[in-house]
């Protein structure tokens, strides 16, 4: 009968840790996802001050109108480069945690697993690295 408690708090123990270990961080597949979404915002906010530039009268524009005008594109423009530079870091990281997840649950295969034993166990990281490559070598759909 000792044996129960203890297991018993082993398992407790064992529960606490890992829900202690857990976090609230986003995967990196979520990261890339944020990344397109606002590159895809910013490259809108970009088109959207431009055609305000382009639309300016030249009879009517002040010298000041055209340089905010200017200065909205500059903007914009700083935030494209730096969600763009975002983006490929959130893709490739993406990439990498899907491909070592791969790797690592590879490792952890028992020594006597057949091979059929082996894929069905990895579809969930061979689904996650495909998913992964798609979305680094797929363009940007705004």
């Amino acid at each position: 009968m000792k044996r129960l408690p203890v297991i018993g708090l082993l398992c407790a123990t064992a529960l606490f840790g890992l829900t202690a270990c857990s976090d609230d961080s986003s995967s990196p597949a979520e990261e890339a996802t944020k990344a397109a979404t606002e590159l895809c915002t910013d490259l809108n906010e970009l088109r959207a001050d431009n055609a305000k530039l382009k639309a300016l009268d030249p009879a009517n524009a002040t010298k000041d109108q055209v340089k905010e005008a200017q200065q909205a594109v500059q903007d914009d423009w700083n935030s494209v480069k730096e969600n763009a530079g975002q983006l490929k870091e959130a893709e490739r990281s993406a990439v990498q945690s899907a491909a070592e997840g791969l790797r690592k649950a590879y490792e952890d295969l028992p020594g006597d697993t057949t091979g059929q034993q082996a894929l069905t166990q990895l579809q969930p990281q061979i689904q996650q690295l495909e998913q992964a490559t798609n979305a680094a070598s797929s363009g940007l759909k705004c």
